[in-house]
Order: C-alpha cells, then structure tokens, then sequence
C-alpha cells in the first residue's frame, strides 16, 4: 500500500512538471508569435523610399530569424516527440532552441551598432560608393557573417555550453539569458539624450513653442523661426541640438520614457525578447542624429548620400522672424536636410 502511494506521488509529480513545461511552452509560443507580428508592424509602418543600409538588411533578418524560431517552435509544440534526421525531437528543444536564440541576440547589440556607426560613417566620407548592386550583396553578405560568427562563438563558448547542459539534465527549468550589452546601450543612449536636453532644454522649450508644420513636395517639414543677426550659422552644432531633439524625440518619445522605466526598475528582460526591430530602428535614428550633428557642414553639399531614416523625418528647415506667412513661400529658404 506505501509502495503504491509513493508510485502515484512520483507520477503526480512528474505529470505536474509535464504540465508546468506544457504551460510554459504555450507561453513561449505566444511571446514569439507576439513578437512576429510586432516586427510585421515595424516593417510595414516604416518608410519605403529609404536607402540602402545596414541596419535595413539587419532588421529583415532579424524578422526572418523571429519568423523561422516561430515555425520551428510551432512544429515540435504541435508533434511533441518525432524523429527528423535520426534526431529525436521533444518539448524540451523548445526551450534548449530559445536559449540558443537568446544568447546568439544578446552578443549582437555591440556588434551591430558598431557596424552601422561604420556605415553611416562611410555615408558622409569621401571614399569611393560601390554601384547599388554591389552594396546591397555587401550588406547581405555581411549580415550572414554576424549572424554566423555570434552563433559559432555561443555554440563554442565553455560557459554557455555548461549552461545548455545543465538545462538538459534539470529539463523542467528553463531560464533565459539577459543581456548586459543592450542594458549598457540603453544606458548610455538615454544619458546622452538627457544630458544633450539639458545642454539646450531653454531653446527645446522655445522652438516647441515656435515650430511650425507644413507640406513641401508631398513631405512633412519643420519650420524652425532664426535670427537674421543670430551669431550662430545654421548649420552650427549649437544652433541644430535642440531641432535634433525636437525631431528625435517627437517620434521615440514614448520608447525613450519606456528605456528609462526599464533602466530604474531594472527590469529583467529576456534577449529573445529584448532584440528586436522597434528597439533597432530606435538604435538607428540615434546614431543617424549623432552622425548629422557631427558632419553638420556636410548636410548642405549636394554630393553627400545623407541616411534616410525610415520613421524619423529629419527634414529641418529655417525661414526669417519676420517673415509670418509661410503659404507665400514657394519653397524652404534653406533646407538642411532634404
């Protein structure tokens, strides 16, 4: 009689660990499948008339890779336990997949963000272009080779690979790696911005209150009132701040209170969940702004590819204190960006 209650506590108990990584596999599904269509959003939402970029090409294999962990997830939720190849596949792969993917994302953030400072950079050089062609298999074939250096260094890393194995052998545990790369990016990126409204916060307030919105050759422009005897030229440092702050955070306002939540209540966020392609179009309207703001003496040569951003409109333009009807106007006095 003991024997036979102690069989039916170790099946209760094993079946109620079954249950456990059933419901926690459900769960999975649905913060993929949420993610997925996050990124169809993102990508749908986006500007089509945007040139030809790293992080474009980056952003499409990040949904391509979402999308494929998606199906892959699908299927072994769907047949529980099958054979593919001579391998067996059960519930467990599940999570021992999404480990692999959260790892193999959270070493890419500095990787990324190192290339795309690289390509804008080269953007607003004087170093020969490729011909269009050329570019776009440069980028594709650049991507592959992120993709597969950071999953070979996961894969061969000591550490992570003790990890995996520890998962294997207590299956009914699952935890997920947090990356330490995208916490000091979005670190620094909010003390820049913070530090950068501070800078200027009198003139920000000024220029909000002054702006004015209109449509130049079917685009949405701003019209930002100078000084005729402004000290400053319109293409200073000083001077375009505070418009690159109205711009930036007119659009990512609402992302950047998100980051700072995040950042105060350290908040532990899943790299599977972490990279993805709102948080790599933030990533890349910032480094577009810092990289305006650096070569503003550049922005008005006409032999200069400057980046398009696909959800900020960095068309900035600056018309007279004294000139009060902008109808009249046939085109900006003097566009920065366009």
């Amino acid at each position: 009689m003991t024997a036979l209650s102690s069989g039916n506590c170790s099946f209760q108990y094993q079946l109620r660990q079954a249950n456990r990584s059933l419901d926690g596999n459900c769960l999975l599904f649905l913060i993929i499948l949420g993610k997925v269509l996050l990124n169809t959003l993102t990508l749908g939402m986006r500007r089509k008339n945007t040139c030809h970029n790293f992080m474009e090409y980056f952003c499409f294999s990040l949904a391509f890779i979402d999308f494929l962990l998606l199906v892959n997830i699908s299927i072994i939720y769907y047949y529980r336990d099958f054979v593919l190849l001579g391998v067996r596949f059960t519930k467990y792969h599940i999570c021992l997949l999404t480990q692999i993917i959260s790892f193999t994302y959270g070493f890419l953030h500095y990787p990324v963000f190192l290339i795309a400072c690289i390509d804008y950079y080269l953007n607003f050089s004087k170093t020969p272009k490729l011909a269009l062609k050329c570019q776009k298999i440069f980028y594709f074939f650049t991507v592959i080779l992120i993709w597969i250096s950071v999953l070979a260094y996961v894969l061969r890393d000591p550490g992570i690979y003790q990890s995996l194995k520890a998962q294997s052998v207590y299956s009914y545990q699952c935890p997920f790696y947090i990356s330490i790369q995208s916490y000091w990016l979005s670190f620094s990126m909010v003390m820049i911005l913070f530090m950068a409204f501070i800078t200027s916060w009198s003139e920000v307030i000024a220029l909000v209150q002054a702006v004015r919105m209109t449509s130049y050759m079917n685009e949405t422009i701003l019209y930002f009132p100078f000084s005729s005897h402004s000290s400053y030229t319109l293409s200073s440092k000083k001077t375009l701040l505070p418009k690159f702050i109205i711009c930036f955070l007119g659009t990512w306002l609402p992302f950047v209170l998100l980051q700072v939540i995040i950042l105060l209540l350290k908040v532990q966020i899943p790299a599977y969940i972490e990279m993805n392609i709102p948080w790599l179009y933030f990533v890349n309207s910032f480094l577009i702004a810092t990289v305006y703001w650096f070569n503003c003496h550049k922005l008005n040569l006409r032999d200069v590819a400057l980046p398009a951003d696909p959800f900020v409109n960095w068309k900035c333009c600056f018309i007279p204190l004294t000139i009060h009807n902008l109808e009249q106007i046939e085109k900006p006095i003097s566009i920065i960006i366009c």
